[in-house]
């Protein structure tokens, strides 16, 4: 006991001395702030007024969140009913959200799911982690436990954390939700590559080509595809417990059902724990990440729901029913006017499945994966009634990772962010309480994974180019007279830009020498899950001999490891 005691001690004795120092930033950061610090003081005084008036107003506590982030949506596809009409469908609940909401116009993501995920959940870019990249299936790498999230932020402020829904930021089990800072999570272990993209009722639509559509008489090697009825699919976990596989019994096989039975659940699981923790006396954040729109069968669907009658956009509008239904109960629970909600997009439409996902890019070009504005760019709003201004826009530069240090300072924990590490989020709480040119970011370093593509200061944006090609020729886009980024006008910007750019891009360079970018945590994947199918296990034990195939050139054939992991795989598959 007095050993717990003296670490808890020393916990807290460690946190109070690294507060003394300011959040570490990226370069661009400090030459704005030596040109602005006196106007940023005297907005922090008044952000600071506001939020304690909040308090005051709450009962002494901060405001609950709600964040909700939807999966492959492109700019333009929520908020605006005149675009839903050129589409072809509708989305009237978040429409009116967006009513009561403020829009942030220049909200930039990452080009894809996990990035962006791993950015709004650590406030820093992906790549510093090593987490730049989205994994389809069994992987065993994930968000690393010394990374410091915003519901462990939350958490050590006093606030009730829950997750529902997609997470994918790793199959180990260090990277789930339930070890991250939430004290209960529902979610996949995948994404809908597996859900969706690649199950039984996909192949059978073709959808996925060459999964189980071919001749097997010239296959050799069985581990080449994977299997999704293989792998984990839901799970459930209280804080700092092992995880349960639910609702996927051994030899059951993953399909469309399977996929729509899981969304529901999501959904009335997203609605049971709002009731429960607006009942609670702590703070809450409760964390809703759908699945849907995504779902790329006809399997068990009764018609066109919409003139479109996309895939994606047919469910697109179940989802808009289900957020409504969260909205109105927001309202019958008495919580609506003391909870933020965010809601915004991951990253661009999944092109790849255009048209027939009812989805193309609209104002701007490129998609999921596309370092292009119509791959970062989404639709993004706020909604705290009376705080934050309704029907809103602000046209100031927000990066996904400033949600992450906004969202702390809105609900005084703050003080909990790491001091011992560079911080890309900034605290954009000024830009959303005193509104627009209020924001504390006019440039963004844009990656592909860990390479970086484009560089964006104001409303200029930068191809980065190739090793030996001299910037004053490289691709200038005027992003506000070209959207689509069709007319480069390097000319006319490189002669007098070119060096600049570059200058923002080696600043960055050099401070990421002084703060190097790490790994992400590796492991056995699904460790961690104690019911653990038979199949899955055989799905492991077929990963684990693939990375063993690296380092097998023995005179015998396999290493020992490797001769005992094959036969345990040969025995499952018996």
């Amino acid at each position: 006991m007095q050993r717990a005691t003296t670490a808890v001690f020393f916990a807290l004795a460690t946190t109070a001395q690294a507060q003394e120092a300011p959040i570490i930033q990226d370069a661009e950061y400090y030459i704005l702030e030596a040109q602005h610090a006196e106007q940023w003081a005297e907005d922090n005084a008044a952000v600071d007024a506001k939020l304690s008036e909040f308090r005051d107003a709450n009962g002494g506590k901060p405001p609950n969140i709600i964040n909700i982030l939807i999966d492959d949506m492109g700019y333009g596809d929520m908020g605006i009913p005149e675009l839903n009409a050129v589409r072809g469908y509708s989305t009237p609940n978040i429409n009116a959200f967006s009513d009561e909401a403020m829009r942030m116009a220049r909200m930039y993501t990452e080009p894809s799911c996990t990035p962006t995920r791993v950015a709004m959940m650590t406030g820093r870019l992906p790549v510093r982690m090593g987490m730049g990249d989205t994994a389809v299936d069994i992987a065993g790498f994930g968000l690393p436990a010394g990374e410091v999230t915003l519901p462990e932020v939350l958490s050590d402020a006093g606030y009730a954390t829950i997750h529902v829904g997609k997470w994918h930021m790793g199959d180990i089990a260090e990277a789930m939700p339930q070890n991250q800072g939430f004290d209960w999570a529902a979610f996949p272990v995948h994404q809908q590559g597996q859900l969706t993209i690649f199950n039984d009722d996909a192949i059978e639509e073709q959808v996925a080509v060459g999964m189980d559509d071919f001749d097997p008489r010239f296959s050799l090697d069985m581990f080449f595809r994977p299997d999704a009825s293989a792998m984990v699919t839901g799970l459930e976990a209280s804080r700092g417990e092992l995880a349960r596989e639910v609702h996927m019994e051994p030899g059951e096989r993953w399909n469309a059902a399977k996929y729509d039975a899981m969304n529901q659940r999501y959904q009335d699981q997203a609605m049971e724990k709002l009731g429960e923790l607006a009942a609670g006396e702590q703070p809450f954040f409760l964390q809703y990440w759908p699945l849907l729109p995504l779902h790329n069968t006809r399997t068990g669907r009764d018609g066109f729901k919409s003139p479109n009658g996309g895939l994606y956009v047919d469910k697109m509008q179940q989802l808009d029913a289900w957020l409504g239904d969260l909205f109105a109960e927001m309202e019958a629970l008495g919580v609506r006017d003391n909870t933020i909600v965010v809601l915004m997009g991951d990253n661009g439409h999944f092109t790849k499945y255009s048209p027939q996902s009812g989805f193309t890019p609209m104002v701007f070009r490129g998609g999921k994966g596309d370092t292009t504005e119509g791959g970062i760019r989404v639709d993004a709003f706020v909604r705290w009634p009376n705080m934050i201004e309704a029907d809103g826009i602000v046209n100031d530069i927000v990066h996904v990772s400033d949600i992450f240090t906004t969202l702390a300072r809105f609900a005084g924990a703050d003080d909990y962010i790491p001091r011992d590490r560079l911080v890309d989020g900034v605290d954009q709480s000024a830009l959303l309480l005193e509104g627009e040119t209020k924001g504390r970011r006019d440039s963004l370093i844009v990656y592909s994974i860990n390479t970086p593509q484009a560089v964006i200061k104001e409303h200029l944006k930068l191809e980065v180019p190739k090793p030996g090609e001299n910037p004053i020729g490289a691709n200038f886009y005027d992003i506000f007279r070209d959207t689509h980024e069709l007319y480069p006008v390097s000319t006319e910007i490189g002669a007098w830009g070119g060096q600049e750019f570059v200058r923002i891009l080696g600043r960055h360079m050099m401070r990421k020498k002084v703060f190097p970018d790490t790994e992400p945590a590796r492991g056995v994947p699904y460790d961690g899950i104690e019911n653990l199918r038979p199949e899955s296990q055989a799905a492991v034990d077929a990963f684990l001999l693939k990375q063993q195939a690296v380092v097998a050139p023995y005179p015998d054939g396999l290493s020992p490891i490797g001769k005992l992991k094959l036969k345990k795989t040969m025995e499952a598959d018996k």
